[in-house]
């Protein structure tokens, strides 16, 4: 895994002090021993590819245009932006399933098409395994730190994003952009065809993938909340497959409303990021935080 921690959750104690460890020094981290059904990773990326085949005016119905401010459906081929350039994928956004009259931006229910009929049941039970396994991640990030509680306390109602992203072979340009995630934790699932690259230093190190596991990487709350001691790594991704490539990337964040604070006093603040920003500046909700940011990335839906 060119380095990356490989951390078996079943290790108890271990696995905190494991993880706690990956996130000082890389930021990046792979687990195995999560519990999470393989038969439904399978189903549901098999779904996932079903879908992308189809015509795009198949998929126009649940464009993302007309999820409203819940931010959710489908984006076409270029749809999306990262620091500014169009990627070179499509996808489907999805969120925790909440009723139509829960005005937050980013919250309400998903939108799903009528075919493949199969991929709402899939996406609903992935969303519920993920999002226990993002429990139990962040309260090993929680006793790793030494935070008592304080961070299992900013995910007592998290925001919970969804990704499905499919990458057609041949194409030109950067899959995804250098950049940062914004929230707390990103687990992900690549498929075999790799690309996924994680910055270190002036170097950029390929993340080939590992069957039956999860990639986790922070994001910029986690590195704010722990004063920099923990850093969210900035990461690509190259299109170099023959292949069609789909990716899964689930984002376990903190509270809509929910303010991160410093931890601990006394830690080294933020480093030069690509983008001149810096999110230990940042004072307000996370909700302020994330929505600020996906209005970038889609500049035509704010």
């Amino acid at each position: 895994m060119n380095d990356l921690p490989v951390i078996d959750l079943r290790m108890g104690d271990d696995a905190a002090t494991a993880i706690d460890e990956a996130c000082r020094s890389r930021g990046f981290f792979v687990v195995t021993g999560h519990g999470v059904s393989l038969d439904l990773v399978a189903d549901l990326d098999a779904c996932a590819r079903a879908f992308f085949a189809r015509p795009d005016a198949e998929k126009e119905p649940i464009a993302m245009r007309h999820g409203g401010r819940a931010w959710r459906g489908w984006f076409p081929l270029g749809g999306e932006l990262t620091s500014g350039r169009p990627d070179q994928k499509e996808g489907l956004y999805f969120g925790a399933e909440l009723p139509a009259d829960d005005h937050r931006p980013m919250h309400g229910p998903n939108l799903f098409p009528a075919e493949p009929a199969e991929l709402r049941g899939l996406v609903l039970r992935y969303l519920d395994e993920l999002t226990a396994l993002g429990h139990r991640l962040v309260d090993l990030l929680d006793r790793g730190f030494g935070a008592d509680g304080r961070l299992s306390s900013l995910v007592a109602d998290p925001l919970v994003l969804f990704r499905i992203f499919g990458y057609p072979a041949g194409t030109e340009g950067w899959g995804v952009g250098e950049h940062t995630d914004y929230g707390l934790l990103t687990i992900l699932h690549q498929d075999e065809s790799g690309g996924l690259q994680v910055r270190d230093g002036d170097t950029w190190t390929d993340v080939p993938p590992l069957p039956g596991s999860f990639i986790c990487n922070i994001g910029d709350m986690l590195e704010k909340a722990t004063g920099g001691v923990y850093r969210s790594t900035p990461h690509r991704v190259q299109n170099t497959s023959s292949r069609y490539r789909v990716s899964m990337p689930f984002f376990f964040d903190p509270g809509w409303d929910a303010r991160v604070e410093r931890l601990i006093e006394d830690t080294p603040t933020g480093v030069a990021r690509w983008d001149g920003a810096d999110p230990h500046l940042f004072d307000g909700t996370y909700g302020d935080y994330v929505w600020q940011k996906v209005g970038s990335v889609f500049p035509d839906l704010r």
